[in-house]
């Protein structure tokens, strides 16, 4: 057991994360199977599939701020887990573990009976319009009873990765995604359900996930248990886990806002056409992120045992390794898309007028996406050192500062306001970018000299 512990202070970096992303990196891919297999299926229903790709992504916002509860309390919990396990406390790490699980059982009815009873409206106002609320609505009132499986699944995945356990959390998403692309078609199609059928088949899925989740953090096979007598640690210790894992809540809510402030503008300038090229686009930016923030969940229990360990040398070398790592994908990505931008947009479409509408406005949508390996690395490295408030600020500065503010500011100064709107997304990902790395530099160095001291 002994070994369980210390194995992330001591095997040789380069080792230790192909060993800890590989995992979390397959995870990460299936993931996007599974967040996207609905849209693809969907897409290609016939008939109305156009319409119905469109009402589904307009679901977008509701379902990450579903994402979002669940690593409010896990992305800051997990690594404040590891920190602990560096010190060698695991008595603290459980509790932590504890009361993390308590809150989201929480969060998740609270989530579940306000999405069950407002969601025409909430759609509505997110960006449907009358052609295609009603394929949002069915949609919605079934994911919505699944609430409870997304929050447990995704929030305790991150305490099984955060104990070095990759393998056993890859097989989390797995099994989800096995049975989710499994599922969709039978329902969908077989059972001529429709988007309610992607919804259910998303929920049984998710389900599946949970249980192989709670049976192993339940069981005798890992580092931290859950324990009954730990769900109720206290405040003192819950709330630093909240305040260092408000970053990560606000990076995912603030895509749910966004997500509202592109579809309502470009329902005005666009049209439906628009909003369902966007649902296309999220789409991609998904293909995009999840693996580099694999790689970067990967790298987080080296970086935070290390950083609890107090071994700089440690820390520095995986950083440049992530860092590295990240920059070398989003670059190799973004020459894919601007290529070949129509092979990602007939995956999620068969209508022609769609497919060559998106594959211009993808091209705009990811112009800069070369360079934003360079956020993933710095911001998981504020989050898994524990400095909470830059993890904070550069998660706030790209989306509240700059993004949502130039999607209606854009549009009053480019001919094309589809464009504009589009646009949007690269100018603030240069100028966020720019940012973090100048506060990057700055704090990573001090907190290194502090640990050297």
């Amino acid at each position: 057991m002994n070994s369980d512990k210390t194995f992330l202070g001591t095997e040789p970096i380069g080792k230790l994360l192909v060993k800890l992303a590989v995992p979390t990196v397959i995870a990460q891919l299936v993931n996007m199977l599974y967040n996207i297999v609905d849209r693809i299926y969907i897409g290609h229903m016939p008939e109305n599939g156009s319409l119905a790709l469109t009402g589904v992504g307009v679901c977008m916002p509701i379902i990450l701020i579903i994402s979002a509860f669940a690593a409010f309390t896990s992305a800051g919990g997990a690594p404040k887990a590891s920190i602990n396990m560096g010190k060698g406390d695991i008595d603290t790490a459980e509790k932590i573990l504890g009361g993390c699980f308590s809150m989201q059982i929480i969060i998740s009815l609270i989530l579940t009976v306000v999405f069950s009873v407002w969601n025409r409206d909430i759609l509505l106002a997110f960006g449907a319009s009358e052609n295609t609320i009603g394929y949002a609505s069915d949609y919605m009132s079934v994911y919505a009873l699944g609430t409870v499986f997304v929050e447990l699944t995704l929030g305790m995945n991150a305490f099984i990765t955060a104990q070095g356990k990759a393998k056993v959390a890859m097989y989390t998403v797995l099994i989800g995604a096995a049975a989710n692309i499994i599922l969709d078609p039978i329902f969908i199609f077989g059972l001529d359900m429709g988007v309610k059928g992607a919804a259910l088949a998303t929920v049984i899925s998710q389900a599946l996930s949970c249980a192989w989740v709670l049976c192993f953090l339940f069981g005798k096979n890992c580092v931290l248990r859950l324990k009954m007598s730990y769900l109720f640690p206290g405040a003192g210790l819950i709330l630093p886990c909240v305040a260092l894992g408000a970053s990560s809540f606000v990076m995912q809510a603030s895509e749910s806002v966004i997500s509202v402030c592109f579809n309502s503008s470009l329902l005005k300038y666009g049209g439906d056409i628009a909003v369902g090229a966007m649902t296309i686009l999220t789409s991609v930016m998904q293909f995009a992120m999840l693996p580099m923030q694999g790689v970067a969940q990967g790298a987080q229990p080296i970086l935070s045992f290390n950083f609890g360990a107090k071994n700089a040398d440690r820390v520095k070398k995986t950083f440049r390794l992530l860092l590295t790592v990240c920059l070398a994908y989003s670059v190799v990505l973004w020459g894919i898309i601007m290529l070949f931008p129509s092979v990602f947009a007939k995956m999620f479409a068969s209508d022609a007028s769609l497919i060559e509408f998106t594959s211009h406005a993808l091209r705009i949508y990811c112009a800069v996406l070369c360079i934003f390996g360079i956020q993933i690395a710095c911001q998981m490295t504020f989050v898994s050192i524990g400095s909470a408030v830059c993890s904070i600020i550069v998660a706030v500065m790209r989306k509240f500062v700059l993004l949502i503010p130039l999607i209606y500011i854009l549009p009053n100064f480019i001919a094309d306001k589809t464009n504009a709107v589009y646009t949007a997304e690269p100018v603030a990902d240069a100028l966020a970018v720019t940012f973090t790395l100048v506060l990057f530099i700055f704090r990573f160095g001090k907190e290194m000299k502090k640990l050297e001291a």
